[in-house]
């Protein structure tokens, strides 16, 4: 006769199901049931074994939307990160800080507004009022009118604030600090945001907040303000074509991972980054074919545009 731990699921069942068979078949599914009704769920050395690996695990691979759903909407607006978050169930939803003149930090890639709005001008010389004004939708009907849609007309550049107000706990995060240079104090701000809406290290689970930038000395100030942060080194290029096992090795003092561009990958330097113990995060991988031939490579995760498309390669590639 088994025996069964008192504080076990496995015990609750028995309380409450007098069916050997009935037991038998919910402790497989590791179920709670209570007066006859499910009530929780325990876990199995089935379900266990099968868990979902942690956002850092280097067996697991991360779908990043790119600004957003960046690819159908546009990019970095609510409506972009909607549908990343909710539609395609991304695993990330990527951020990029500028800050306004009075010192708001917002989602945008660029310095100016002149692309995504139909304004002109700097970032750093504008206050979020004047940006709140802009139109960061119009652009994105007449650049892609495949994917045009009235409802993106109008739509307003979302402060780091409301983000994080919108998704809460809920979404995983990998924010960039954009040209820290032009806004001394970024960094800090940064921090001071994920703390007060409770996101902070030390109230989430690992890798939830991801923090990348090219600059590495932008890196380090986020290092020294939370040092449990995991940070990503962002590489041009040029800097893959002949990186070393030593900057590998210093990158690694620092970051978890590096996010080179996806071009300057070869299965060789991609086998380098992972043997010097670091996650790879290429961008901005779009078409199925650089997918597939970037899982072959064997990345950890990539950003894109298309959610979407990168999840129907990795459900194609577990089914091999």
């Amino acid at each position: 006769m088994e025996f069964i731990n008192p504080s076990s699921t496995a015990y609750k069942i028995h309380l409450y199901v007098t069916s050997k068979g009935e037991l038998e078949m919910l402790k497989q599914i590791g179920v709670t049931v209570v007066a006859g009704m499910i009530v929780a769920s325990g876990t199995t050395s089935i379900e266990a074994a099968g868990k979902a690996k942690g956002l850092l695990d280097p067996n697991r691979v991360v779908n990043i939307a790119h600004r957003g759903a960046s690819g159908y909407a546009p990019e970095h607006t609510m409506l972009a990160y909607d549908m990343s978050h909710k539609k395609f169930k991304a695993d990330y939803i990527e951020i990029d800080l500028q800050m306004t003149k009075d010192g708001q930090l917002i989602a945008m890639h660029d310095e100016t507004v002149d692309r995504t709005t139909n304004g002109t001008g700097a970032v750093k010389d504008k206050t979020l009022a004047q940006i709140k004004r802009l139109d960061a939708g119009s652009w994105f009907n007449e650049t892609y009118p495949a994917y045009a849609n009235a409802k993106y007309k109008g739509l307003k550049v979302p402060t780091l604030n409301e983000i994080f107000d919108r998704y809460g706990k809920q979404a995983n995060y990998y924010i960039e600090t954009k040209s820290p240079e032009v806004y001394p104090g970024m960094e800090k701000k940064l921090l001071d945001t994920l703390r007060r809406h409770g996101l902070s290290s030390n109230r989430i689970k690992p890798g939830q907040v991801m923090i990348q930038s090219f600059s590495r000395d932008s890196l380090l100030k986020v290092k020294q303000l939370d040092p449990k942060l995991p940070l990503v080194q962002l590489l041009e290029a040029p800097q893959m074509t002949d990186v070393t096992n030593q900057e590998l090795k210093t990158i690694k003092s620092y970051a978890v991972g590096v996010g080179p561009s996806f071009k300057s990958l070869t299965r060789q330097n991609t086998k380098q980054i992972r043997n010097a113990g670091l996650l790879l995060h290429p961008y901005t991988v779009n078409e199925k074919v650089d997918m597939q031939r970037m899982l072959d490579y064997g990345v950890t995760g990539v950003f894109t545009n298309f959610a979407d498309r990168f999840n129907e390669v990795l459900k194609h590639t577990k089914k091999k």
